[in-house]
């Protein structure tokens, strides 16, 4: 009866809860978050900012075969896969980051943007 009554009288164990996580504070410095650097702008950034990119702008696109590239000439035209009115593709180191619409400006080429890529959009390129 002693066991009975031991048994009743102990509290079951206590669920160990783990461990807090540890903070570390952070020299801003360290992040490039000095002077002259805005969260929005750090100064690590600026290193990358002269890397030159490749920008094209591509109307479309079309396959022949080496037959019909031979027989082109002056006044030939070569038909391409987009419909006229249809938005161009902006293409940075040959990946699609915005369209958009010809337009002139001081008598040469341009491209007013009408949609960026969304992020997710990008993402799912790679794969």
């Amino acid at each position: 009866m002693a066991d009975k009554a031991t048994a009743e009288n102990q509290t079951p164990p206590a669920e160990v809860a783990p461990p807090a996580e540890e903070l570390t504070a952070v020299d801003p410095a360290a992040l490039g978050l000095g002077e002259g650097a805005s969260p929005s702008r750090p100064r690590n950034l600026d290193l990358i900012l002269d890397i030159p990119l490749k920008v094209t702008v591509e109307l479309g696109r079309t396959k022949m075969v080496v037959h019909d590239l031979l027989a082109l000439g002056q006044g030939s035209v070569i038909e391409l896969n987009k419909l006229a009115g249809e938005p161009m593709e902006v293409l940075v180191n040959d990946k699609l980051v915005a369209r958009g619409e010809a337009v002139v400006v001081n008598e040469k080429f341009g491209v007013r943007l009408t949609d960026i890529i969304s992020p997710m959009e990008r993402i799912q390129q790679l794969k």
